[in-house]
């Protein structure tokens, strides 16, 4: 079984016993946390469910392994023949989850992902513009003629 869940601004697919990165979570090493917002889940070869964060169609436990840091990214600023040079360093924090259990809600095993067929839109008919008319020209001078 799969699942996709929402944390940190991204979205993971991930499946039971599976290890996981993730942005860092305020929680202790050994806590089991619940994500609610499962956007897909279904079985491989199976109808899929589809739900959105606000109606989300499971929920997946995950249990806290481990908080760290990744590797340093350096960041080099350099302009040649000014005497300019920066370097600036970023270890972003991550916290280690694994994936203990994907648990469907009731109501969503009975709504499959919803289907297309038979409901196509027909594309709006384009009106073609309107022609521009033809500015009056204005009458030439008498004066002119006269002479």
């Amino acid at each position: 079984m799969f699942a996709v869940i929402s944390t940190g601004g991204k979205q993971y697919r991930v499946s039971e016993g599976q290890r996981l990165r993730v942005e860092r979570l305020s929680a202790e090493v050994g806590d089991e946390l619940r994500f609610d917002a499962m956007l897909i889940g279904g079985d491989e070869g199976s109808e899929t469910r589809i739900g959105t964060a606000a109606a989300p169609v499971g929920q997946v436990r995950a249990t806290v392994c481990d908080h760290g840091r990744a590797k340093k990214i350096e960041v080099i600023k350099f302009k040649r023949r000014k005497d300019y040079r920066r370097t600036l360093g970023h270890r972003q924090l991550f916290t280690m989850l694994e994936i203990g259990g994907i648990e469907p809600s009731a109501k969503a095993g009975a709504a499959p992902a919803p289907s297309t067929k038979g409901k196509v839109k027909k594309a709006a008919a384009r009106k073609t513009p309107a022609k521009k008319k033809a500015a009056a020209k204005a009458p030439e001078n008498k004066a002119s003629e006269e002479s």
